[in-house]
């Protein structure tokens, strides 16, 4: 399955199946540089998932009476 296919949580639990596999340490080293990579193409994935996520999330805010859309920034505050 292509990284693009997956959804965001399926990434996301692989990505914690490799890291568990890397973490006990009974691979090759070509097997866990392979695993290591696999991680990485997962990690950027997943990063897109939360990019396009963050930009499409709007917050409504009432000013003067009317509601006007704003784009949410994560760890502001937008009074």
């Amino acid at each position: 399955m292509e990284n693009r296919e997956l959804t965001f949580e399926n990434a996301m639990a692989r990505l914690e199946e490799i890291v568990a596999s890397l973490e006990g340490g009974d691979f090759t080293l070509d097997k866990s540089l392979a695993l290591f990579e696999e991680g990485i193409k997962l990690v950027r994935t997943c990063n897109d998932y939360l990019e396009k996520a963050e930009s499409s999330v709007k917050k409504l805010i009432n000013q003067d009476g009317e509601f006007i859309e704003k784009e949410f920034m994560l760890g502001t505050e937008n009074d």
